[in-house]
C-alpha cells in the first residue's frame, strides 16, 4: 500500500471522527441548525476525497 493511501485511511478517519463528534454534540435528536450542516456537507466532503484517493490507489 502506498503512502499516499495510508495517509488517505488516516484523514478520512480523522475527518470521520469530527462527524462523530457533530452527532455528539447534536444528540439525542441529531437536529442539525444550519452551520452544522454546512460544517457536515464540507467534511464529507473531504471524506469523499480521501475515498477517492483510495480507490485511485488501491482498486485502478
Amino acid at each position: 500500500m502506498s503512502k499516499r493511501a495510508v495517509d488517505a485511511v488516516f484523514q478520512a478517519l480523522f475527518l470521520l471522527s469530527d462527524v462523530r463528534f457533530l452527532l455528539r454534540e447534536t444528540t439525542p435528536g441529531h437536529d442539525l441548525d444550519e452551520a452544522q450542516k454546512a460544517r457536515a456537507a464540507t467534511t464529507l466532503d473531504k471524506v469523499k476525497r480521501q475515498v477517492a484517493i483510495l480507490e485511485e490507489e488501491l482498486i485502478r
